[in-house]
């Protein structure tokens, strides 16, 4: 849900034209309207627009999608904003994840008032947060059962090409939160309970409390560390007409931790957006083992430990909102003592 601050999207035309221009060596850079969120988000604020310029006499157009560091206020403990830059970067330019291809970061913010980077669009759809997409929209509404299945598998299928990715090989150590303890799920468990206590500022939020402590007493042996997408799921997937994946998205939430931290994050999700919207089963949507079993053929990877990621995801997803939800009544979307 977006907060009450709206960007002035005529004049960042013009900022965004001259820009471009700079970049691209060219005189004649012109911007398109730009669609997408108006409002700054509670995340990253996007711009989704058309560029049209000349170069070595040809007409070009390209369309460009820029997201913009928040400022105002932050959803996550330790947003990393140029983090998630130089991941899209590396798995674009390194790996076989469909990923949309970057092509600047800006940190200077006296163009748009904070740093920026810049993608290249991709055409697809994305299935949707609000209103969810069990209860309607184009996957409910218009897809048939094998093609939802398709969809599903297909997502299934660029996770696992991310946790193919040698994050070593691609310098992305950079991701390692040391300040948290040791790389893996000890890291993991002290960033989720500093955040915890961040987002509560003295408030009791007994349900995650009690999932912290569980959590702490039922930690499970470390097998490996690989490159987490963390926000794993079909929503932050962009597929096209066949419903294939074309794009990951949303790298906000990425880490180094064991991959069954995305893997219990997809089953939680997916468990959330039918059962705890609640909406019935999707027809067509494979089930928790098809998926489970999918992703383990796909990786040679046996799934361990899922029911204490599920848990785990429970406890980040229910942080997550307990922060949302305090940025909505910091903004007086909704009553302080909701």
């Amino acid at each position: 849900m977006p907060i009450p601050e709206q960007r002035d999207l005529g004049a960042t035309r013009g900022v965004l034209a001259d820009w471009l221009a700079s970049r691209l060596g060219a005189s004649d850079v012109s911007v398109s309207e730009i669609t997408g969120p108006s409002f700054t988000g509670f995340s990253n604020e996007t711009l989704l627009f058309d560029a049209t310029w000349t170069e070595d006499g040809v007409p070009r157009t390209q369309g460009l999608v820029v997201r913009v560091e928040p400022t105002r206020h932050h959803l996550f403990l330790d947003p990393d904003f140029e983090f998630q830059y130089r991941v899209i970067k590396a798995l674009g330019e390194g790996t076989d994840v469909p990923m949309p291809p970057m092509r600047w970061y800006e940190p200077d913010a006296s163009a748009l008032g904070a740093a920026f980077f810049v993608m290249e669009k991709v055409e697809g759809r994305v299935p949707a947060d609000n209103p969810p997409y069990t209860q309607s929209g184009w996957l409910l509404d218009e897809a048939h059962p094998e093609e939802r299945r398709r969809l599903v598998e297909s997502g299934v299928d660029a996770l696992c090409r991310i946790h193919a990715v040698d994050w070593r090989a691609l310098d992305l150590g950079f991701l390692d939160k040391s300040q948290y303890g040791p790389t893996g799920i000890e890291q993991q468990l002290n960033y989720y309970e500093r955040y915890l206590e961040w987002t509560a500022r003295g408030r009791a939020l007994p349900v995650a409390e009690a999932a912290l402590e569980w959590l702490r007493a039922n930690v499970p042996e470390q097998r490996e560390i690989g490159l987490c997408w963390g926000d794993a799921r079909i929503n932050n997937q962009m597929f096209d007409d066949d419903y294939r994946c074309v794009a990951v998205l949303d790298w906000e939430m990425v880490t180094l931790a064991d991959p069954m931290l995305d893997l219990g994050w997809w089953l939680f999700l997916d468990r959330h957006f039918h059962e705890g919207i609640p909406a019935p089963r999707m027809e067509g949507f494979p089930t928790r083992d098809d998926m489970v079993a999918r992703y383990q053929a796909n990786t040679g990877r046996e799934p361990h430990d899922l029911f204490f990621y599920e848990v785990f995801a429970g406890l980040r997803f229910a942080v997550i909102m307990a922060r949302l939800s305090a940025l909505l009544a910091e903004f007086e979307i909704l009553p302080v003592d909701n």
